[in-house]
């Protein structure tokens, strides 16, 4: 089974899933992170992973990429799709594409 990714708003085939070479968050390191971990289908401190992911957007000032329902469903969607009740979900956000001067 093909492992599926969520990249910006579409859900593919891992081997699919891309960046662009200009995105920030791959030449800068301009982004955040977050892990959840996934137990027997339910998220561990699901609240305490998206706060501590908020304010690091703020620190670098970014926006939510959604809001959090949203969010929330697509990583049980993201889940489902690969069939994971006992895991790790990894949720990337960047500055995104941006020409360099």
């Amino acid at each position: 089974m093909s492992k599926i990714a969520y990249v910006n708003g579409v859900y593919l085939p891992q081997r699919q899933a891309s960046v662009n070479i200009e995105d920030r968050g791959y030449q800068f390191g301009d982004g955040i992170y977050e892990v959840v971990h996934l137990y027997r289908g339910r998220f561990v401190d699901e609240v305490r992973h998206l706060d501590r992911l908020e304010r690091s957007l703020g620190e670098i000032h970014l926006s939510m990429p959604m809001p959090r329902a949203a969010l929330r469903m697509v990583l049980m969607e993201v889940a489902q799709r690969n069939r994971v009740r006992d895991g790790l979900l990894y949720m990337q956000v960047t500055r995104g594409v941006a020409r360099r001067d």
